[in-house]
């Protein structure tokens, strides 16, 4: 009696398929952490001006975004090729900023109110008027405290 029979057909153990649910729901569960979703779609051209001095938002999640620029090749058929201001996802006039700062403000905690920054991404070939405007009825909303979107002078 041997213990290796010849002959005889053997056939290939199965592989355990317990394990690929595991690995499926670990890739589902990265890509859900290290993807970041966009809150609102571009539809203005923005060209970030370099500055010297650069300063990083401590939290994001208290700034709201005015971007100011050209429409995209998609709605200059229906907006033409002027500066345009767009708040969250639709184009907007200077007057409509009091209500947009308004609803920000409202969407915030009574404590994080005071600490609001509303962030101006502005083309660097905008007309300076515009800009002027904006800040002024930012000013008659009281949200003083503005920062300026800008991209690192490359060295």
């Amino acid at each position: 009696m041997s213990k290796f029979k010849k002959g005889e057909k053997r056939e290939t153990p199965t592989g355990s398929s317990g394990s690929i649910s595991d690995i499926v729901f670990m890739l589902l569960f990265f890509f859900m952490v290290t993807t970041q979703m966009r809150d609102t779609e571009a539809k203005v051209k923005v060209t970030m001006p370099q500055a010297s001095e650069v300063v990083k938002l401590e939290r994001k999640d208290l700034s709201s975004y005015i971007n100011i620029g050209s429409p995209t090749r998609t709605y200059q058929a229906q907006y033409g090729t002027d500066a345009r201001i767009q708040l969250n996802d639709s184009f907007k006039t200077v007057e409509d900023i009091r209500d947009f700062i308004a609803a920000e403000r409202e969407s915030m905690s009574e404590a994080d109110r005071q600490f609001m920054t509303t962030v101006i991404k502005a083309d660097q070939d905008v007309r300076m008027g515009i800009i002027t405007d904006v800040k002024q009825e930012l000013r008659r909303c009281s949200a003083l405290k503005i920062m300026y979107a800008a991209s690192k002078k490359s060295e």
